[in-house]
């Protein structure tokens, strides 16, 4: 019998950060929602890691972006090039995370994260998901979406998964924020 051949390919390693920087975008030009794609991971790497330098996120890896591709979507312009970015990440039959919501620079003030969190929250009412939450540091932009802050004890453990490994774990400076999408019995 002869025996299979298994190739086995290396692992992308993240690119250097001379060879991919931030496009640069045109303010105003017309954009278009819809769900990421595979040919989009390298657009939506560069614009997270860019606010993850600054500090307003978690960088996400290649690999990661990869593997919950199906969660993103993105805002792409009419020269082609991504302008916005953001997921919605199911964690339990009653709870999802809007996580990765990143703007070019050049694009910020323009709503283009409302966005991305209203299309969220419409693929979470789509599923049946009766609240999001999401850990930030903009308070004030998720309090205007009809968020409200909560305490990291009222979630539930599920929403620690990626805590422990985060490298501002012991200093986290993120804020819990969520949003009932549908009226709880205890509202009625």
């Amino acid at each position: 019998m002869k025996e299979l051949e298994l190739k086995v390919f290396p692992q992308r390693e993240e690119p250097a950060r001379e060879m991919n920087p931030l496009p640069e975008v045109r303010r105003g030009a017309g954009v278009e929602l819809r769900k990421a794609r595979l040919s989009d991971v390298d657009a939506i790497y560069w614009l997270i890691r860019y606010w993850a330098e600054k500090g307003l996120m978690l960088v996400r890896s290649h690999s990661h972006l990869y593997e919950n591709i199906r969660d993103f979507f993105v805002l792409e312009d009419e020269d082609g090039q991504i302008v916005g970015t953001g997921a919605l990440h199911v964690l339990w039959r009653d709870l999802g995370e809007i996580r990765g919501l990143a703007v070019h620079p050049q694009r910020q003030g323009e709503g283009l994260g409302r966005w991305l969190v209203l299309a969220a929250e419409r693929e979470a009412r789509d599923l049946g998901l009766p609240r999001v939450f999401a850990w930030t540091l903009q308070v004030g932009f998720f309090r205007g979406l009809g968020y409200q802050v909560t305490t990291r004890e009222a979630l539930p453990p599920k929403v620690w998964s990626e805590c422990n490994a985060c490298p501002f774990y012991e200093n986290c400076r993120e804020i819990a924020v969520v949003k009932w999408l549908y009226p709880r019995e205890a509202d009625l």
